[in-house]
């Protein structure tokens, strides 16, 4: 007599789950001085503690409910807040500020198209807009919403109270099951639907994660990288906060740059990170350039969710950092309706990857259970396919306006109150010795780097174009890792539109990563039935998608070559249609951008290794950073030894002159008083024409001494200064107000270093004072500015005969370039918020712990 078939019904660990309103978790921290949230660019350095965090955000609060009280509630009976803000420190405190003040917030990108942001505003009916100067106020002004800036509403803020706000001050109360989070994603209709994420949700997610992969005690920093509309910034965000983490908030150029993400991840020592497989795929790719290297080897938890792990992928994962080497891959499966995770499965080494023909997507989260039903809602056996359906403690609320009534119903295997609702996934799963296997999907979508796709929204918006005949939109990739979307069209018979333009007319109405490749083709092949040939037409892409070389279709235009640079111009062209392949949009020529060409970060990495495999060499950050081929191709190398020298922008350095006086003080000016670290702290107390008189005060010693440099660019400007003197024959300048202070204070730092560590005598130390460039750089023209100053210092201070360079950076930038690249050293390491003023002030007190004062020196080769 056999067993009895097991159901494919499968529930996580009952726990109980302290569900409250995160700000009331987050209070915990309220009277903490450790640093909660760190954000630096070229523009500024900030971090932020979690009892200024406290006091900040509860004055927000106030103002926000203040101006977002006069709308009232949305039809949901929820006070929702758009936040359309770029990732800082300030969007995390609009965040909190909008709990505080008891409503949700709907997050909104900057780029979005128009249509998109119209969308969200008539959906959601916000209460109010909350935007940066990144974000045009003129693209929510005709939805009728009252908009305010985050600077405006910070100032409002500066005069209200940082206490606590009572529930009569807030616009709702604060109570598990409200709403925290409205994010918007494709639906099975082809229109995007706001999912409504309470409390509750949140706080099941988090607290199942602190459970399983608990921070160690090692753990200080983690990072905020992922876009603020995609679920996991939800517990990339709150989960450190809510465990007295450093969450350090990394620009959007840094995440598309896996040189740059990866060099962040070592410098804050991150233990763990979520990312999807495409990006998991670029790091690797990264890192195996270098494999000598190891910079990530605290990274012990990868995350991968929102796209297919493959196990190729994973065999590379395991390759690189090594079986039973305590390093950990996790497979995420779930959706933004069940809070983004719902099934996990972890993998700790290669030989896992013989279990089972896919990787897994698991088991599931603690209170959630998964149900594989057939068509009657019957559960099916083990081993056969069923759809999966899940209910559980992770789920939402529901959809904005009660839409998608399909998605959620009663559970009739309810065997608990926790359990009584059910949210179909649109996937198929199958269950093979206790963990579910991902066998498809059941509709339209897919995950396109992690975002969901809806390609009946994209099918709409292609054929809204008025010249589109026919179009079938269909999804190439797939099952290997690296999807890509294909619109295949025809256009009506007057029309003259090419593949190029209509893409350019989708930017309107689409996000950059729903934007397909389009095809322009005569006929769409049928078959006897009169359905649309699907697989025809992928065949018919894949068999125009081949790399060999022999067989390249695309034009190539060298107009514009040098002749000396013909040949690397044919290897650079024809290595990008290697790796893009019929991808490629257009003509190829030193006018055009890869990225224009339809390359991304992840082509980019494949683009370079095959540069390198044939002698050519080029930096990645000068790759992603450069505006068109021809730039790319004006920073090649055929040597490795090379590339640095090469990648420079061309900037001359000449003997400071009495004629840049005026640009001399115009650059000392935006670079001290607007950006500079200490004068943050003294602004009350400074004024621009300080600098001015401090210039002016010792220009005539500046130039008799003749240690001064200044870089001009092509058109003979000064565009960069460094200041120098003789360490022991600096004049006597009198100072006022707080630039006094601040050189007093350097005087300080500088003083008991250069008189017992450093050599004797005049001649000997060549004391590089200040270091300015010009507003109009470029953030790579700046970085290349600075390290051309400090070579250009060296070669002075070789020729006059000085031992040696001696300097203060209190600027992270220069503190990097300093250590890292220039290879000065570091004799004093100073907490800049310790230091006391002859007055016994503190004046500096009120910098962060970390905020340092580096002196360095480095003697002449």
């Amino acid at each position: 007599m056999g067993s009895l078939p097991r159901l494919s019904v499968v529930t996580g660990s009952r726990t109980m789950v302290p569900a409250a309103p995160l700000p009331k978790h987050l209070s915990h921290w309220a009277k903490s001085d450790m640093t909660a949230l760190v954000f630096a660019d070229e523009t500024c350095s900030v971090r932020i503690s979690y009892s200024e965090l406290e006091a900040r955000t509860n004055a927000l609060s106030r103002a926000i409910a203040k101006r977002a009280r006069v709308s009232g509630a949305n039809r949901d009976g929820d006070y929702v807040i758009a936040v359309c803000m770029q990732p800082t420190h300030n969007t995390i405190m609009a965040l909190l500020a909008t709990w505080k003040a008891g409503a949700a917030y709907v997050p909104m990108e900057p780029s979005f198209p128009q249509a998109r942001i119209s969308h969200i505003l008539k959906d959601a009916e916000p209460a109010l807009v909350i935007y940066d100067d990144i974000a045009n106020p003129s693209m929510f002004s005709a939805s009728g919403v009252p908009i305010v800036s985050f600077d405006e509403l910070d100032a409002e803020a500066s005069g209200l109270s940082a206490e606590s706000p009572s529930d009569g001050e807030r616009l709702a109360t604060l109570r598990t099951h409200a709403i925290a989070i409205v994010l918007y994603t494709s639906g099975s209709t082809g229109i995007p639907k706001g999912v409504r994420l309470p409390y509750s949700a949140i706080c099941n997610r988090l607290w199942w994660q602190f459970r399983t992969f608990p921070y160690s005690n090692t753990e200080v920093n983690c990072v905020w990288k992922t876009a603020l509309t995609f679920v996991d910034s939800v517990c990339e965000i709150w989960g450190p906060l809510l465990h007295g983490r450093t969450l350090v908030i990394l620009p959007r150029e840094t995440t598309r740059d896996p040189q740059k993400l990866v060099r962040v991840l070592h410098e804050n020592q991150v233990q763990r990170l979520v990312l999807v497989p495409t990006l998991l795929r670029s790091i690797l790719m990264y890192l195996s350039l270098e494999p000598s290297k190891r910079p990530l080897e605290n990274l012990k938890l990868w995350v991968c969710s929102g796209e297919t792990l493959s196990k190729e992928l994973t065999l590379k994962f395991f390759q690189y950092f090594g079986d039973h080497s305590g390093y950990k891959l996790a497979n995420f499966y779930g959706s933004t309706e069940v809070m983004g995770d719902v099934t996990y499965y972890v993998l700790e080494n290669s030989e896992q990857l013989d279990i089972h023909n896919t990787i897994p997507i698991g088991t599931p989260l603690d209170n959630c259970s998964v149900y594989l039903l057939d068509e009657e809602m019957t559960p099916v056996r083990e081993h056969e396919p069923g759809e999966v359906w899940v209910a559980g403690l992770n789920l939402a609320a529901g959809y904005v306006g009660a839409q998608g009534a399909d998605k959620f119903c009663d559970n009739p295997h309810a065997d608990h109150t926790d359990f009584s609702r059910l949210y179909r996934t649109g996937d198929f799963g199958i269950l093979n010795k206790g963990v579910i296997l991902y066998a498809g999907r059941t509709d339209s979508q897919v995950k396109i780097r992690g975002h969901r796709v809806d390609l009946q929204e994209v099918d709409r918006a292609v054929s809204a174009i008025n010249e589109i005949d026919k179009c079938v939109v269909l999804c190439y990739g797939l099952d290997i890792g690296n999807p890509e979307i294909l619109a295949f069209v025809t256009v009506t018979p007057e029309a003259r539109l090419s593949a190029q333009h209509i893409e350019a007319k989708l930017e309107n109405s689409l996000t950059h990563y729903m934007i397909p490749q389009v095809i322009v083709i005569e006929n769409i092949p049928l078959l006897v039935n009169g359905k649309v040939d699907r697989q025809a037409l992928l065949k018919m892409y894949e068999n125009t998608n081949n790399n060999d070389d022999s067989s390249i279709p695309l034009e190539m235009d060298y107009t514009g070559v040098e002749p000396e640079a013909l040949e690397t111009a044919r290897v650079l062209f024809e290595t990008v249609v290697e790796v893009l392949g019929r991808a490629v949009r257009g003509a190829l020529s030193v006018r055009v951008g890869f990225y224009e060409l339809g390359g991304n970060s992840l082509n980019s990495i494949y683009t370079i290794t095959r540069l390198r495999d044939k002698g050519y060499y080029i930096e990645i950050s000068d790759f992603l950073g450069a505006s068109n081929l021809g730039e790319v191709l004006s920073l090649i190398s055929t040597s490795p030894d090379n590339v640095k020298e090469i990648n420079e922008p061309k900037f001359t350095p000449e003997p400071m002159r009495d004629e840049d006086k005026q640009q001399v003080i115009d650059m000392i000016v935006s670079s001290f008083y607007e950006k500079a670290e200490l004068e943050q702290f003294l602004k009350h107390e400074i004024d621009t024409v300080d600098y001015a008189h401090c210039i002016e005060a010792c220009w005539v010693a500046l130039l008799q001494a003749r240690l001064s440099v200044v870089l001009k660019d092509a058109s003979g400007s000064p565009v960069a200064v460094a200041l120098n003197f003789d360490a022991r024959d600096e004049p006597e300048i009198e100072l006022a107000g707080g630039l006094a202070k601040i050189m007093a204070f350097l005087e300080f730092v500088e003083g008991s270093v250069r008189d017992t560590m450093l050599p004797d005598g005049k001649g000997a130390i060549l004391h590089s004072f200040m270091m300015a460039t010009a507003s109009t750089l470029t953030p790579r023209e700046n970085v290349a500015a600075i390290r051309a100053l400090e070579h250009a210092t060296m070669r002075v201070a070789r020729e006059r005969r000085f031992q040696g360079v001696f300097t203060t950076n209190t600027s992270p930038l220069t503190q990097q370039l300093g250590t890292d690249v220039l290879g000065f050293q570091t004799l004093l390491d100073y907490q800049i918020n310790q230091y006391v003023d002859a007055n016994g002030d503190r004046i500096f007190g009120k910098a962060p712990d970390d905020m340092r004062a580096i002196v360095c020196w480095k003697p002449v080769d």
